[in-house]
Order: structure tokens, then C-alpha cells, then sequence
């Protein structure tokens, strides 16, 4: 068991008093989306989220496929422009572009698939060395080389690798090249999305581990975006948990996991494998009911009020606020209190 896990199970909050590098406020993204002709109707990806990220620590972003993780991500960096809300820094709002080209060099991606975000043109070297063209981040040429050997080291790459092209690697290794372009600019705060989740289960284990090592040598910042909660169970301080592009719960990761409080969490944490069979037949999953609805037609009130077994009239009414209930634990849930 890892140090962090010993401080999870305490039920404390691991770098409570650390300032936020990153505060997202109020941040929705929407597309809009052709349903006939000249007609457009927006498909809300993420709808109206809002958190803060201590300085060094990791933060789980968790939930369904299609529930927004992905687009918050990128919306937070910028690759996608927001629709409303603001996105800060550091303490500076990410308004002009000027701010967006400075926010780069500090913040990056390591994106979901090593098979596509890779150029298959390019050289190991030209692939990691790219943002430092970008950015102008070294004097010569000997220095840009060094730069990219010593990044291919960290990864565990060997330096013959820098010649070869993305198509001559595993996944694990693709994924490896990928880790360390994020890191050619020593950014502070890496979105890391599903980083795993196309690799091999014997291969994840080593990337994850890699990750831990890499926050602790370089002091990052991590919004890590996965699936699977097992692993985000592993990496992360806190959780957050999003459902139809809203966020629906927040808290240390030892406290989602051991006392769930919005319905959908707890039946996300019930669905989690136990290794141990006594424990799992005692364990009662949580059955939900009926199909996700279309973020292009939301349902009023609660976004979850269509699958919720607890459900009341004013969850179909009007949209529960996203509050703190509990120092550092924030729910959105017209039913908390009573339902726990």
C-alpha cells in the first residue's frame, strides 16, 4: 500500500491547506448540433461545472462514457474555447490568447489513445521535441537533444528509440512517448485522459506507477480522467464524479469510495470488483434502471432523476445546487441529507 492510500483510509484530505493551481468556475461547453434543416440545437458536453485543484495533488475525474469528462478536460486547456465560465491559473483568468499561449507552457495533455495522438511521420525525437520547437525552449541544437534523451530516460525509453517511428512501439511505449512530450515544457498541471484505458492490464499497472513517481520528482499537478475506478481509486486525493456533463459529487477519494452520498456514486462504487469473494457476495450492487439520456435533450430538474430509485417530485422540478455538505465534500442532490 502506497503512502497515499494510508492517508485515504484516515478519511483526511492530503494537501488540504495547499493553494489551488487551477480553479474552474462555472464552465459549460456546448455544440450545436444540425437536427433538420437550418435548424441547431446545443448538445451540452459539459454544463455548467466548477472546482478547484491543489497544487500537487490529483484530482479523479470519473463517470459514464459520454458524461463530459473528455470535453472538461480539453475545455479546460483550451483546445476547445468555452461557452461560458473561466478557467484560472495560477490566480490569472485564461481570457486572450496571449494568456492561452503562456497557460501551454505550463499546462498540457496526455491524450487517451497512443495510436492516433502520435504522428506516424515523425521520429520518437520530433514527436517530444515538438512543443519545444513551439515554445523556442532551447538555445542549440546539442541542448534540444539533450533535452529529448534526458525526457525519453524519465519514461523509461532508451535513447536508440529516438530515431524510430510510433508505428515500431507497443502501446505502453507509444503511450511512454506521449508522457514525455507532456513533460518537454516542465509544465505544472497535466490533464491526463484515460491514459490507460487503451493499454494492456500488465502495462497499466507500470504507466500508473510512472505517473506517481513523475509527481513526486517534478511536483505536477494532475486532473487525472478515467473509467476504470480502481485505478483513479490508486492515483487520486480527490474525486469527482460527472453525470450528463454535471458534476454530481466531490470529495477525498477515501471518502467516496468508503461512504458514497449522491444515488449515482453509490451505485458506480458498488459496481467496483472486490477480490475477495466473502466480501463481494455480502456486498449488495445498486441496480439502475433505464437508459442515459441524450445531452441533447436533458431531462428538467435533476439530471438523474429518469434512473433514480430515490427520486422525488422536486428532483424533477428544479436542478439540485452543487453544495458543500461536509468541510471539503460537495454533493449535487436535493435528497443528501435525508437519503444519508
Amino acid at each position: 500500500m502506497t503512502a497515499k492510500q494510508d492517508i485515504r483510509t484516515e478519511g483526511s484530505t492530503p494537501k488540504a491547506d495547499g493553494k489551488p493551481i487551477l480553479e474552474v468556475s462555472h464552465l459549460k461547453q456546448y455544440f450545436q448540433i444540425n437536427t433538420g434543416f437550418i435548424q441547431t440545437r446545443p448538445l451540452k458536453a459539459v454544463d455548467d461545472i466548477s472546482f478547484s485543484i491543489r497544487e500537487g495533488e490529483t484530482l479523479g475525474l470519473v463517470g459514464e462514457s459520454g458524461c463530459g469528462k473528455t470535453t472538461a478536460g480539453r475545455t479546460i486547456l483550451h483546445l476547445y474555447k468555452p461557452t461560458a465560465g473561466e478557467v484560472i491559473f495560477k490566480g490569472k483568468p485564461i481570457r486572450t490568447k496571449q494568456d492561452i499561449a503562456e497557460y501551454r507552457k505550463k499546462a498540457t495533455m496526455v491524450f487517451q489513445d497512443p495510436y492516433s495522438s502520435l504522428d506516424p511521420r515523425m521520429t520518437v525525437a520530433d514527436i517530444i521535441g515538438e512543443p519545444l520547437d513551439i515554445h523556442k525552449m532551447y538555445s542549440s541544437k546539442q541542448e534540444r537533444r539533450d533535452r529529448i534523451l534526458e525526457l525519453m530516460d524519465r519514461v523509461g525509453l532508451n535513447s536508440e528509440h529516438a530515431a524510430r517511428y510510433a508505428h515500431e512501439f507497443s502501446g505502453g511505449q507509444r503511450q511512454r512517448v506521449g508522457i514525455a512530450r507532456a513533460l518537454a515544457v516542465n509544465p505544472d498541471f497535466v490533464v491526463c485522459d484515460e491514459p490507460v484505458s487503451a493499454l494492456d492490464v500488465s502495462i497499466q499497472a507500470q504507466v500508473i506507477n510512472m505517473f506517481d513517481e513523475l509527481q513526486s520528482e517534478m511536483n505536477l499537478t494532475y486532473l487525472f480522467i478515467a473509467h476504470d475506478l480502481l485505478v483513479v481509486r490508486h492515483i487520486s486525493d480527490r474525486i469527482a464524479v460527472m453525470y450528463l456533463g454535471r458534476m454530481v459529487e466531490l470529495a477525498d477519494a477515501g471518502e467516496i469510495y468508503d461512504r458514497p452520498l449522491h444515488p449515482y456514486t453509490k451505485a458506480l462504487m458498488s459496481a467496483v470488483p472486490v477480490p475477495d469473494p466473502k466480501i463481494a457476495r455480502a456486498n449488495k450492487r445498486v441496480q439502475l434502471h433505464g437508459e442515459i439520456p441524450s445531452p441533447l435533450n436533458v431531462p428538467a430538474g435533476c439530471p438523474f432523476h429518469t434512473r433514480c430509485p430515490y427520486a422525488k417530485d422536486v428532483c424533477r422540478e428544479s436542478m439540485p445546487p452543487f453544495r458543500e455538505i461536509e468541510k471539503g465534500r460537495f454533493v449535487a442532490c436535493h435528497l443528501a441529507d435525508e437519503l444519508n
